[in-house]
Parts: C-alpha cells; sequence; structure tokens
C-alpha cells in the first residue's frame, strides 16, 4: 500500500487476498516502524479503538462500520437462523461502542450500519461490508472537501505575506492517520502544497501520547511539509511573537451550538490564540456533529490509564524503550480531552464550507440535521 498520505493513501482497508480479514496500519509503531496488522473479529476491531491502533474521530468510526462487517462473518459462521446472527451483530455493536466514549464518530457509525441491516433479510456481512466500504469512500471525498474550503484561508494569508510561508499550528494529530485519507486539520496544508502556498507547520508534541510529534511530524515528513515540533506549552510563546498565522485543529466531538470536545491541551491553545488575536479553526466532517448534544460540558471525557503519563517510549538505538519518568508514589489523572467553548472558535471548516462556531452556523450549512 502507499505510506505517503493523499491519492492512494488508506489507514484501513480490506485484504485484497482474503475474505473477512481487515487490516490497519498499527499507529502505535509510528514513526519508527510501518506495520500493518490483521483483524479478524469485531473484538480485535475493539482492541485496536480502545489501545489506540487506530484513533481519530472518523477513523474511529470507520474501523467500527469494518468491525461489524467482522461480527457479521463470524456470526454467519457460527449461527445459522438470521435472528440469531441479528443478536451477534447487535451484541458486538454495543461493546464496539464502549471502546472509546467520547469520539462521536463511534456511535454514528454504528447506527448507521444498525441502519443499513433492516429490511428484508439478506447476507449481512454482505451489506455490511458495502457500508462500511461506503463511510470509509465517503469520509475520503468529505476530508477531500473540508480542504478546498480550509486552503481558502491559508491563501488569504499568503497573499498578504509576499511569498513568506504561512505559519498554521495545529494540536494532536488530525490528519491522514486520523481519518482515512487527507485528514480535517491537514487536508487544507495538502492542498496549499498542491496549490504552491508556501507552508510551514509548528507541530505540538501533544503530551501524553505525543500524536504530534510522533504522527502529524511523520505525515508532513513523507509529505514534504515543512515543520517544526514544539513542546506543547510553547504555543502561547510563538503567538505572542507573531509567529503563528492561523490554528487549526481537528476535534472528537463537537455539539451542536459549536462547543468543541478535543484532545487535551486545545482549549489552552484557543485561549491563547484569542488573547493574541490569531484566528483558530477547527475542522471537522459532519459525522463529527453531535447533533443531538448542545453543550460540550455534558460530554464524557475519557479518562485513560496513568502509565501513559508515567512513562514515556522511544528508540534507544535500535530498540524500542519505555521509561518511567513519575515517581511511584505520585498519583496520575489522565485526562484525554478538554472542552473549548464555541466563542473561543473562529469557525468551523466543514465539507459544505466554513460557519461560525454556533448552532445557526451549523443549521446553515446542514439544515436537514438542524
Amino acid at each position: 500500500m502507499q505510506t505517503t498520505p493523499g491519492k492512494g493513501f488508506r489507514t484501513i482497508w480490506p485484504h485484497p487476498d482474503a475474505d473477512g480479514i481487515v487490516q490497519i496500519i498499527d499507529q502505535r509503531q509510528l514513526p519508527h516502524r510501518f506495520e500493518i496488522r490483521d483483524l479478524v473479529s469485531a473484538a480485535d476491531g475493539a482492541w485496536a479503538i480502545r489501545e489506540m491502533l487506530v484513533r481519530g474521530a472518523p477513523l474511529i468510526g470507520a474501523t467500527a462500520a469494518w468491525s461489524l462487517y467482522l461480527a457479521a462473518v463470524e456470526a454467519k459462521r457460527l449461527h445459522g437462523p438470521a435472528e440469531d446472527q441479528l443478536a451477534c451483530i447487535r451484541s458486538a455493536a454495543a461493546t464496539l461502542e464502549q471502546a472509546r466514549p467520547t469520539a462521536v464518530n463511534l456511535r454514528w457509525a454504528l447506527r448507521r450500519c444498525l441502519d443499513a441491516l433492516d429490511g428484508d433479510a439478506v447476507d449481512f456481512a454482505e451489506r455490511l461490508e458495502a457500508e462500511a466500504e461506503a463511510i470509509a469512500e465517503e469520509d475520503v471525498a468529505v476530508c477531500r472537501n473540508i480542504g478546498k474550503h480550509g486552503v481558502s484561508l491559508l491563501e488569504t494569508i499568503a497573499a498578504d505575506k509576499a511569498g513568506q510561508p504561512v505559519n498554521v499550528l495545529t494540536h494532536c494529530n488530525a490528519g491522514a492517520l486520523a481519518t482515512v485519507n487527507w485528514g480535517t486539520a491537514t487536508a487544507p496544508i495538502y492542498l496549499a502544497k498542491e496549490r504552491g502556498i508556501p507552508v510551514h507547520v509548528w507541530v505540538d508534541e501533544t503530551r501524553p501520547r505525543n500524536q504530534g510529534s510522533q504522527l502529524t511530524a511523520w505525515e508532513l515528513s513523507q509529505c514534504g511539509i515543512d515543520h517544526t515540533v514544539i513542546v506543547d506549552n510553547a504555543g502561547g510563546h510563538l503567538m505572542q511573537h507573531g509567529k503563528v498565522d492561523i490554528c487549526i485543529t481537528g476535534t472528537d466531538r463537537t455539539t451542536r451550538n459549536g462547543d468543541v470536545v478535543n484532545k487535551i491541551g486545545t482549549y489552552l491553545k484557543a485561549l491563547a490564540a484569542v488573547d493574541n488575536a490569531v484566528p483558530f479553526y477547527v475542522a471537522l466532517p459532519s459525522s463529527t456533529v453531535d447533533w443531538e448534544s448542545d453543550d460540550g460540558f455534558d460530554i464524557p471525557i475519557e479518562e485513560r490509564e496513568p502509565g501513559e503519563v508515567t512513562h514515556v517510549s522511544g528508540l534507544d538505538g535500535d530498540t524500542a524503550r519505555s521509561v518511567r519518568t513519575v515517581p511511584k508514589e505520585s498519583a496520575v489523572a489522565n485526562y484525554a480531552f478538554d472542552v473549548t467553548p464555541a466563542r473561543l472558535v473562529t469557525g468551523l471548516i466543514t465539507e459544505r464550507g466554513i460557519c461560525a462556531a454556533s448552532e445557526a452556523g451549523l443549521a446553515g450549512l446542514f439544515p436537514e440535521r438542524a
């Protein structure tokens, strides 16, 4: 498969030579190793989501869809009657939904797949395979459209900079690795490169799992995009000194009033951006909007295991190692996400255009959902 984000790249795909197997990139191994792993059951899919072999709201949704297909393959093999197969599939869906509670695409994809099973009894695996493929391909098109709308912001900034690079600051990884291809926050950057717009990206390391320094930096390196990795706490300093033209992040869930739930630390970047008059945009597909919630502070915030904070991993020569950096006696809290209130968000970049981070703004682009 192609390892460079862009045309032909995929983060999840059916095995080309074997039915009932789905393949993913094991993102825990990046940037040092590029490894492909097989998923052969819905339990494998739930594990891959929970342990973050795959991550990013759109990719989590696509992985859930493909995992439900695997559940149908297994159910067809083990259970004869259609009602027994369907019960097995619904049980797998309930397990998958609990794998990561914050990313709304997980619930969205599962509901869509289960809805596809309504009607006359047919081959459930065949129908779910088609639905998973459709979700994945739609995500590619949606992210490309997010890029087309978002690149206009970079073009406007570039026009005022007389050939100097547009400096974009991003947090976590909202790139091709967080989606099926192209990414959300990175899609405008990739299209800017295609159009010859000079861009430089400030990449937050994004502790504790370092998705910025390990995943975003890897992506940008693969695509030849100028970038600099910074510690999480450097963003405000860069904004104070005029070194950031625009912030673009992704989101794991955005409420219908425009509150943004994203990787822990996003809120602090938004505060710094507002204080320094730096535009702060959030790029997202409409599938990441939680149309049932109107307050980000009602969203469950995932708390992950302490080892992500107490230990750091990296290469020691050619050997991967994990070392403890926190005293054994210290208590550890590991909140995975925070809430950026809509009032701090300049705008939302979606597949249908850019709108205000508000209920009215989203309703203007997606009246059928509002």
